[in-house]
């Protein structure tokens, strides 16, 4: 997978192209998905991230635009039955998810049930059928663990690794992009989430070995400056 080059970031506008603009608080409604894709049209970001149950609305607003839509699939904890993920995974997609970010079940991974870990992934994946992402939920780790996390999410064939949810009382840091990058190498893509909320935060996490940002902050990222002005 091509890394975004940081060098061609010039402006924070450049950074538009690797921004997933993000909807996922559990109350949001249909108003505030139509404002969020129109936000993505307008700025052209990569794609709008949403809960699974608003996928469809997010893909009428968006038809047209080059924007994805990205499904979040047992979202925020990971704890749902692998039964529960596949089906999930395949209703988004079947909806019009072009990807699925889905949270890695940390409970068979800090238990050393590195099988399990694997057979569950493999099949979310199997019925995702799209590209999926797999949220480590990096603030709940330890170093070990993440790396092995990253292992098994690419021996599943995810397409990339996530830092976080933005749930769990913390997000992405530029050591833990840089960790997943080195344990991935370039065949498979790191998104960084979770407070990112400016065009500096955004260019260190690209530096970093970031080639996906998922944030709810993209218009005052892409409309900022760098060095905290703006």
């Amino acid at each position: 997978m091509p890394l975004v080059d940081p060098e061609s970031i010039r402006t924070p506008r450049d950074l538009a192209q690797v921004i997933e603009h993000t909807l996922l608080r559990e109350d949001a409604g249909e108003a505030d998905v139509l404002r969020t894709c129109e936000e993505a049209r307008r700025h052209r970001f990569a794609a709008v991230c949403v809960r699974s149950n608003w996928v469809a609305r997010a893909v009428r607003a968006l038809s047209g635009s080059g924007v994805a839509v990205v499904a979040t699939v047992d979202f925020p904890e990971g704890a749902g039955s692998t039964e529960a993920r596949a089906r999930e995974a395949r209703a988004a997609a079947a909806a019009g998810a072009s990807e699925v970010d889905v949270v890695l079940g940390r409970a068979a991974l800090q238990a050393r049930d590195h099988g399990a870990v694997l057979r569950d992934l493999s099949a979310v994946m199997a019925e995702a059928r799209v590209p999926v992402k797999v949220i480590l939920e990096t603030s709940r780790l330890d170093r070990d663990e993440k790396v092995a996390a990253c292992a098994l999410a690419q021996a599943a064939g995810a397409a990339w690794v996530k830092t976080s949810t933005g749930y769990a009382g913390g997000g992405a840091s530029v050591d833990d992009v840089a960790l997943l990058r080195a344990s991935v190498g370039h065949a498979v893509g790191v998104k960084a989430s979770g407070g990112i909320r400016s065009a500096d935060d955004a260019l260190r996490m690209v530096r970093a070995g970031a080639d996906r940002i998922g944030t709810s902050s993209g218009p005052a990222i892409v409309e900022g400056a760098f060095g905290g002005q703006g």
